[in-house]
């Protein structure tokens, strides 16, 4: 029985001097805690050793994805003899079915296969009399270009720019918050009413940075940011503030503050166009469906395009509400209807009754884009444009029915015309508008039955029966 085994410095082939040991793997790790026990199990028939690191990646390419590489061949070749038919123990199974077509070897792969690889690998240098600290060099020389191979020529590599630039968007838009936030409380000291005055962040860092002092605000001329009638308001404002007074030291600072919100603000546009010009190249139908960050946003959170497109729709609907989905499933209570796919444009410029049902449209259209963006070959936008013109005819099909059913006769309007129907038909009857039961008549002998049984006297003016 053979062993073929894998290193970073080549592929070698032993033979199992004892079959038995291969059914005692609990046991196995006691012959190989020396060399000398390991000689006794395994003996090395042949050894091909690779030339260079080039050799060793195409190799271990080839292994990763169930091929035979060249050295392989080569080996496995002097080995092949008509009249001896061996079996060959292999540590991959889909290296094991190409080498049984191709040579003919009856393989074997198994967790009792994995345990014998292990214990080797524990005693390799000494089986193959090479260097520890050479095969220890090749080792790390081939893991790093084999990584440096899988991130070059990856396909899912080209979405991770999406994932990190949509993330530092985010990022940004917090750290502009913050900052804006600390510079407008931070100026309210000396001119609080310049922030009710301008309602736009950039407007208003822009104005403090050549502001300075609000008593500079009657010589300076502002319209290049704000119009003219806003710009009277604020000089008006001006000389009747009831701010405090601040030193030249705090306003450098506020201005530093500034600049770097407008700063920030600048870059924040250029990665948006960045994202915007990545999300069509990559994945051109999904973003024409849900938008340039929404679909960003998706990508992201699966982890990358080829993820998202094991999703079906209804994990693409709810993707970014699993919180909410889980809690509701706990408590038994009513799952939500949608989760990132809410703030695209589709979703937010309809009534609020039918964004469930236009989330969950969506997200099947979405889907397929998806789909079609990740393993078709097509780079323009026609699917989404086609599913996007489609989505919107029927969105207003829904706004126009909002009360009626589609695909329905319109039960709305023939319970009213029903009710019509019944108001016309007969007149008035006094005697049914009573609200009294007609058995309470009979309790007293019917109609008139109490003047009948109840007599008045003349004598004492009482009723007597």
């Amino acid at each position: 029985m053979l062993i073929l085994f894998e290193t970073s410095a080549g592929f070698a082939i032993f033979k199992l001097l004892d079959e038995k040991k291969l059914q005692e793997t609990k046991t196995l790790y006691i012959d190989f805690e020396s060399p000398e026990k390991a000689a006794n199990v395994i003996k090395l028939i042949q050894f091909e050793k690779f030339e260079d690191t080039t050799q060793a990646l195409a190799a271990a390419t080839a292994t990763v994805e169930g091929k035979i590489s060249k050295p392989l061949k080569k080996l496995l070749k002097r080995l092949v003899d008509p009249d001896v038919q061996e079996k060959l123990l292999v540590a991959d199974s889909t290296l094991a079915k190409a080498i049984k077509e191709k040579f003919g070897f009856d393989c074997i792969c198994n967790s009792s296969v994995q345990d014998l690889m292990r214990v080797i690998r524990s005693q390799a240098d000494s089986l193959l009399q090479i260097d520890e600290k050479e095969l220890a060099a090749m080792r790390i020389g081939l893991a790093h270009s084999l990584s440096r191979y899988k991130l070059k020529f990856s396909p899912d590599k080209v979405d991770t720019m999406i994932v990190q630039a949509i993330s530092l968007l985010d990022d940004l838009d917090k750290e502009t918050n913050n900052y804006i936030m600390r510079c407008k409380e931070w100026y309210g000291w000396h001119f609080p009413e310049l922030a009710k005055i301008i309602q736009d962040n950039i407007a208003f860092c822009k104005i403090v940075q050549r502001l300075g002092y609000r008593t500079n605000a009657v010589e300076l001329d502002l319209s290049d940011i704000v119009p003219a009638d806003v710009e009277a308001q604020i000089k008006e404002a001006a000389e009747i503030s009831m701010g405090t007074e601040i030193s030249e030291e705090d306003i450098m600072n506020i201005r530093h503050l500034c600049a770097q919100v407008i700063e920030i603000s600048d870059y924040r546009a250029q990665l948006f166009e960045y994202l915007k010009n990545r999300m069509m190249a990559v994945a051109p139908n999904l973003t024409v469906l849900v938008g340039e960050l929404v679909g960003a946003r998706l990508i992201a959170h699966a982890g990358s395009l080829l993820n998202l497109a094991k999703h079906p729709s209804s994990t693409v609907q709810i993707l970014g509400a699993e919180k909410a989905l889980f809690r509701a499933m706990k408590t038994k209570h009513d799952t939500p209807k949608y989760g990132l796919i809410y703030h695209s444009a589709l979703v937010g410029q309809t009534s609020a009754k039918l964004k469930g049902k236009i989330s969950r449209m969506l997200a099947s259209k979405a889907a397929l884009a998806i789909r079609v963006d990740a393993l078709g070959e097509d780079t323009q936008a026609t699917l989404g444009l086609e599913q996007r013109a489609d989505l919107e005819r029927k969105f207003a099909l829904l706004e126009q029915n909002a009360s009626k059913r589609i695909s329905g006769s319109g039960k709305m309007q023939a319970k009213f015309e029903k009710y019509q129907k019944n108001t016309d038909k007969g007149q008035f009857n006094q005697d049914q508008a009573s609200t009294l039961p007609q058995k309470r008549h009979s309790d007293f002998g019917g109609r008139g039955g109490a003047n009948k049984r109840f007599k008045r006297g003349n004598a004492n003016n009482s009723f007597v029966v």
